[in-house]
């Protein structure tokens, strides 16, 4: 049975790296002949940050299906096409968007500097700052503030691409059309029906709709129908998660 975890608000909370507990509930599941899977909002060069280096030949999914890294080694990037990102671009003056934009390592930012996503970061100086045309491969931006985030959101919906609203931070998640974490669960071999998944948010509603079972960390509306079981995210969230995992790895030996 292969098992996939989205990183932040799942096996991972308030930007701090996946404690030893989780790690080692981990690899007893990897050790029991299942695979274990990653597959994040953040791109790899912020993955690779809350995982222990033991686990940095893992496979894992980045920026929400944008990118596959196996055996330590980016091995897709999925992107904007130059007609769509001439089209974000013009929006994004328009309504005078501050960012976080993503290339397929380094980055753009031109949001506030006491932003919360900024704790999260490139916090292992692994890429570089870029102005927005020094980037190649651009795979996902985050609109942070605008002078009318609405009306921009409702632009955004006329252009073939994926938007999550992520209404607790107030930012806008785009990805190119096509793009998501099941799609990169395909592209990896892993096929509906045969792998249990654990997330919290939006963004994993496509591997939720094809896991063999689904379990929310915490609670999200919109989520909570692609689910099969919740986790209460509360002072003991990480014991839990650590006796479902067990309580998985005997009823899949």
């Amino acid at each position: 049975m292969h098992f996939v975890f989205d990183l932040d608000g799942t096996i991972c909370f308030k930007g701090q790296p996946v404690t030893e507990p989780i790690l080692q509930s981990l690899e007893q599941l990897t050790a029991s002949g299942h695979e274990v899977v990653f597959a994040s909002a953040r791109p790899i060069r912020d993955l690779l940050p809350v995982l222990h280096k033991r686990f940095h030949g893992y496979k894992m999914i980045g920026g929400n299906g944008s990118l596959i890294c196996q055996n330590g080694n980016i091995k897709q990037v999925a992107r904007f096409s130059p007609t769509i990102l001439v089209k974000l671009k013009a929006l994004l003056e328009k309504y005078q968007a501050t960012y976080l934009i993503d290339g397929d390592w380094d980055y753009a930012y031109t949001g506030p500097a006491d932003h919360p996503i900024l704790n999260n970061l490139n916090p292992h100086n692994l890429a570089e700052k870029k102005p927005l045309e020094k980037l190649n491969s651009i795979i996902k931006i985050l609109i942070l503030t605008s002078c009318n985030m609405d009306a921009l959101h409702e632009d955004l919906k006329q252009l073939d691409v994926i938007i999550h609203l992520h209404r607790d931070e107030g930012i806008l998640d785009i990805s190119p059309t096509g793009i998501h974490k099941w799609s990169a669960l395909k592209q990896l071999h892993i096929s509906s029906g045969s792998y249990i998944a654990f997330g919290n948010d939006t963004n994993d509603i496509s591997m939720f709709e094809h896991a063999h079972h689904a379990v929310m960390i915490g609670y999200h509306e919109i989520l909570e129908p692609y689910s099969d079981e919740a986790i209460t995210n509360d002072i003991n969230v990480e014991q839990q998660i650590i006796e479902k995992l067990a309580e998985f790895n005997v009823r899949y030996a």
